[in-house]
């Protein structure tokens, strides 16, 4: 996991950025197409995105609206487009936060500073996870159902946490099978079907018409709160 990808096709000014976010003690890693960005992300994992906009290729907005369909990764949008439409546009496909290029490197310190501080260090003290009759226990890898225990493996752990933390979320059959057992896993895909069938066996009232997990036919999952 690396703190900050950086998407910047100049190099000059992503060296410039990259220098003082180390500085202000952020890892930080520097792709220079939409494209390098969304491999990096199929693989690994960063806390914020700060994302330029044109790009060679396919261009910021394409790329922010890529990444928010399986992420709730943080993203930054920088840019010298710099009309209304735009930042509209951008905000409207999942960014966080956009600024105006040249960028100022002090303000952008400081608001990769707030997000972080809100979406992690907040979130980290968050160690029960209510939903509905379902309760989390994050620290404990525990799951209650109507007060009662229910004995799960630690995949089924993990998959279960991924999807309640993504509620209304659509998350691909790709993006959960890599999260849960990794790029470089033996298993198959099928593997991931027959977990969906284990967790809807556990917590839904009727498995076979669940409303909790649903199938999002030909992409993947999606957890609903009931």
């Amino acid at each position: 996991m690396v703190d900050l990808l950086l998407v910047e096709d100049n190099l000059e000014l992503a060296g410039l950025i990259c220098t003082f976010l180390k500085k202000d003690g952020f890892s930080i890693i520097n792709v220079e197409s939409g494209e390098s960005a969304l491999e990096f992300l199929q693989k690994d994992v960063a806390k914020i995105v700060l994302l330029d906009i044109m790009l060679p290729g396919i261009d910021g907005f394409t790329v922010c609206s890529s990444i928010r369909k399986n992420h709730n990764t943080p993203i930054i949008i920088m840019s010298a487009k710099v009309d209304k439409e735009d930042k509209i546009n951008g905000f409207t496909l999942g960014a966080d936060d956009y600024i105006e290029k040249p960028v100022d490197i002090d303000i952008l310190s400081a608001k990769v500073s707030a997000l972080m501080k809100r979406n992690y260090e907040l979130k980290a003290k968050r160690t029960i996870i209510n939903s509905g009759d379902i309760s989390i226990n994050k620290e404990a890898n525990e799951v209650y159902l109507d007060g009662k225990l229910l004995n799960m493996t630690s995949k089924e752990f993990e998959l279960l946490l991924l999807l309640v933390e993504n509620a209304s979320k659509t998350l691909s059959k790709d993006y959960l099978f890599n999260k849960i057992w990794g790029v470089e896993s033996f298993s198959e895909n099928q593997t991931l079907t027959v977990h969906i069938k284990m967790l809807r066996d556990k917590i839904e009232e009727n498995p076979k018409k669940p409303k909790r997990i649903v199938t999002i036919w030909g992409v993947g999952y999606k957890y609903e709160e009931i």
